[in-house]
């Protein structure tokens, strides 16, 4: 193995938090008529905020360290491990966000 055994779990832990804050990121916008309520708070509905938005920042942290992990052990070479886990990272949200929908108002683009 090229890398010090320090700089392997120090970038694992750099793509768990970049990716919790980015899945959190990108689920917020499709949430935010759920937590607010549209007209007069008619569709409000906080448990995207106590069981959505854990389990959202839970994925995006687990899903690029776990890649991250098991590539850099198997391959040895940081940058495919880096790259691996961009991948699966990505291909998870674009997943996330074809699976999960929350209510929107009628006709909304979202």
């Amino acid at each position: 193995m090229s890398s010090a055994p320090g700089a392997t779990v120090g970038a694992g832990c750099l793509l768990a938090c970049l990716g919790a804050a980015i899945a959190a990121l990108v689920w917020a916008p499709r949430a935010a008529l759920n937590i607010d309520g549209g007209f007069e708070g008619q569709s409000r509905d906080l448990s995207v905020l106590y069981v959505d938005l854990p389990l959202i920042a839970l994925g995006g942290a687990l899903v690029p360290s776990l890649v991250w992990a098991l590539t850099a052990r198997r391959v040895g070479r940081p940058w495919v491990a880096a790259l691996a886990a961009g991948a699966a990272f990505a291909l998870g949200l674009w997943g996330l966000m074809e699976w999960w929908t929350p209510r929107q108002h009628p006709g909304s683009g979202v």
